[in-house]
């Protein structure tokens, strides 16, 4: 039977744990009394300016054995430039809507205009496991709201019955074969159809093959659903990393390598002071706190918490474009900051795809690490370390080194220890790169270009400075320039060798 519960009239205005929230009135399910299935509609309409998140109680009677909730909303023309409506969702389980995610069942955000969930399985994005008596949440997520409003339609629909058995969880292993102490490749984020892709683990995990990938990170949007769901696809060839895209509405961060099972709530703004709990949280959780795609121009993308707990930031995210220039330009200031002492160490830089669906190649670009051995543990401490480079794809391959008179060595994200009037030689050899320049990247900005590479993509450069002339010095791979002192597009960057004692 159907039920027009409530609009915008019969509301509260609450705080859970950070950010203000809005909750509906309840929605409410007899008892079974032989019944096999009950069914809700709620509707309503949000105001311009609803809080990030509503909740729509519903009270769960025993003896359930699934709920489903279908959606739908008004998506009215608007005048060009403003923006129509788009509109989350996901749901909460008895244990309630507190910061922090204890009750957390599963997001879809806008992928899905339907989910259930029951003991043994789930809409993915979901997570399987008993459904018990008491108050749940229908989280609603006014992502954007059109001046006239966001007009909703929930339909609840509890099925009664035997419960099924939750299967227990089966994770990748944290270690795959390796060759050693090795040059690593990776993707570290990339989504499936557990958030907003379109792509299977099994279809993911054989384009990362293709791609010439040793390991990946799966980092579906705002919910650790997809993690016992990999195991399949690791082998020995491909290490298998498990995490989270935590997506706030000031930014997105990668939650890279957390312990299996690890969800990160997602529900605060820069404003509300929370994000350094959960950035501890991922580093308790063994991971690495890396913001994604920090001037990324759709809304609620670009980066606002700052940098002060990052691990790495992703300054190439899939094809090269615009922001991902001033990303690089913006780690490059932060670099100069951090050789003259006025900020906290320096932050290594990587590159992932993002990929979601065809087209986007998985691998473009990929992180290639330096690391003792190809597992979860030694590949985040080479990130962590900064002994990694970025590349366009498994074509692209580079060697940069520092060395000083007396054949002192460093590599990448490593220190030349000489005193400031010490001779350095940088050398930079590449492979795989047709007709690009070799940029060579110092505190005090762009020192050296060469000559485009020969076609067939091999060369070397060599260049001499100082540690009191160059802080450190980076090496960055260019396509050739299209128009005039625009730089080319990338193909490859490194993070620096540091100079000096």
């Amino acid at each position: 039977m159907g039920e027009d519960a409530h609009g915008i009239g019969r509301r509260a205005l609450f705080v859970t744990g950070a950010a203000a929230a809005l909750t509906l009135g309840g929605v409410s399910f007899a008892a079974a009394d032989g019944q096999d299935q009950e069914t809700r509609t709620v509707r309503g309409t949000l105001p311009p300016g609803s809080p990030d998140f509503v909740y729509v109680p519903v009270e769960v009677p025993s003896g359930v054995r699934e709920i489903r909730v279908a959606y739908t909303y008004g998506r009215p023309s608007v005048p060009a430039g403003t923006a129509g409506n788009a509109l989350d969702i996901g749901i909460f389980d008895e244990r309630g809507t507190e910061l922090g995610g204890h009750g957390f069942r599963g997001w879809s955000g806008g992928a899905r205009s339907e989910f259930f969930l029951r003991a043994d399985d789930a809409t993915p994005g979901y997570v399987p496991g008993p459904i018990r008596e008491g108050t749940w949440h229908v989280a609603l997520g006014p992502y954007t709201v059109a001046p006239l409003g966001l007009s909703y339609e929930l339909t609840i629909t509890l099925t009664y019955g035997e419960r099924g058995e939750t299967p227990r969880p089966v994770y990748p292993p944290s270690r795959a074969r390796g060759r050693g102490r090795a040059w690593y490749r990776g993707d570290c984020h990339l989504h499936s159809w557990y958030s907003d892709g379109r792509r299977t683990p099994a279809e993911i995990a054989a384009l990362a093959r293709a791609a010439g990938l040793d390991f990946i990170n799966s980092s579906d949007h705002n919910t650790h659903a997809s993690h016992p769901h990999w195991a399949t696809e690791a082998g020995d060839d491909l290490l298998i990393l498990l995490g989270e895209e935590v997506t706030t509405r000031n930014g997105h961060v990668v939650a890279l390598g957390t312990d299996p099972g690890t969800f990160v709530d997602w529900r605060y703004r820069a404003r509300d002071n929370r994000f350094g709990r959960f950035a501890r949280e991922i580093r308790r959780a063994g991971g690495l706190v890396v913001p994604a795609h920090p001037h990324a121009t759709c809304i609620g993308c670009g980066w606002k918490f700052g940098f002060g707990e990052a691990d790495a930031v992703e300054v190439w995210n899939g094809p090269y474009t615009p922001d991902d220039e001033v990303t690089l330009a913006e780690w490059d200031n932060m670099l100069v900051a951090s050789v003259r002492g006025s900020v906290r160490a320096w932050i290594p830089a990587m590159g992932n795809s993002d990929a979601h669906r065809a087209p986007d190649t998985v691998g473009m670009p990929q992180t290639v690490v330096l690391a003792d051995d190809l597992s979860r543990e030694a590949i985040l401490a080479g990130i962590r370390a900064g002994q990694a480079y970025v590349a366009e794809s498994k074509n692209v391959s580079l060697t940069f080194t520092a060395s000083g008179a007396r054949g002192e060595q460093a590599g990448i994200g490593e220190r030349l220890e000489v005193a400031a009037d010490t001779p350095v030689t940088i050398r930079v050899e590449a492979t795989g790169a047709p007709r690009c320049t070799i940029r060579l990247v110092t505190d005090q900005g762009v020192l050296h270009t060469s000559d485009p590479l020969p076609v067939a993509g091999a060369g070397a450069v060599e260049w001499r400075t100082t540690p009191a002339y160059a802080a450190y010095v980076r090496a960055e791979l260019r396509h050739e320039t299209a128009a005039g002192p625009v730089p080319g597009v990338l193909a490859a960057f490194t993070n620096p060798i540091f100079l000096g004692q």
